[in-house]
């Protein structure tokens, strides 16, 4: 009797392993540190924000400082041409024998043109004073109230001396240039020419030194109704 045979059972396929799962890279973090070591934006130094946020100059300040130097140096000059206005001449003596004898011309021969170098000299040194003052202010933030007050008072008072100094010399000066026959004074600048000149020339300089005077007055003024609160 033939036996049957069992069939031989097939192998079975292995099952494909399940496909592992792709991964996207991450994205790296800088560390800490790195962070940290950026650099950093340099502040401005100080110097330049001051110089950003310094104020304009006051071109007020600056006109007062330019005249008081420029009446500095008319007071001096004034002076120096009056006090080197010397000149000797021969004249004719009015009594017999009428011998020509040597006369010098000299300033300090009038007690006006004395008085006039006295004033500008006070004048000249008033204004060397006031100017390094105000040179100081506009080295700073300006100048006080309290300061033009001052400026004020004072100019008025050198205005003052300075003005009637140049009328007194003034009148001597034209009195030798012209005469006077109602009193039967005489001209002498048809003989002292040169002193006469000289004479007329430190006048006319001082004459600048009132008008720049009369300036300071006006803008120290006006200064001082700026710093009024409205």
């Amino acid at each position: 009797m033939a036996t049957r045979e069992d069939p031989v059972p097939e192998p079975k396929k292995a099952a494909p392993p399940p496909e592992a799962p792709v991964l996207e890279p991450e994205k790296a973090v800088p560390p800490p540190e790195a962070l940290a070591a950026e650099p950093e934006k340099e502040a401005p130094p100080p110097e330049t924000k001051a110089a950003e946020h310094a104020p304009p100059p006051d071109y007020l300040v600056v006109a007062d400082v330019v005249l008081r130097v420029v009446l500095f140096a008319a007071a001096v000059t004034s002076v120096v041409v009056m006090v080197t206005s010397n000149q000797t001449e021969l004249v004719t003596l009015p009594l017999p024998p009428f011998l020509r004898v040597p006369r010098p011309a000299k300033f300090s021969h009038s007690p006006a043109f004395i008085y006039f170098v006295v004033a500008l000299s006070v004048a000249g040194l008033y204004s060397i004073i006031t100017a390094a003052v105000s040179f100081l202010a506009l080295l700073k933030s300006g100048r006080p109230a309290k300061l033009l007050a001052h400026f004020v008072i004072f100019d008025v008072l050198i205005l003052g001396i300075v003005a009637s100094a140049t009328g007194a010399a003034g009148g001597v000066a034209y009195i030798g240039l012209k005469g006077n026959s109602h009193v039967g004074w005489n001209k002498v600048c048809n003989v002292y020419d040169k002193f006469c000149q000289q004479i007329g020339a430190s006048v006319a300089i001082s004459l600048v030194a009132s008008i720049v005077l009369v300036l300071l007055v006006i803008l120290s003024a006006y200064s001082l109704s700026k710093k009024i609160p409205q």
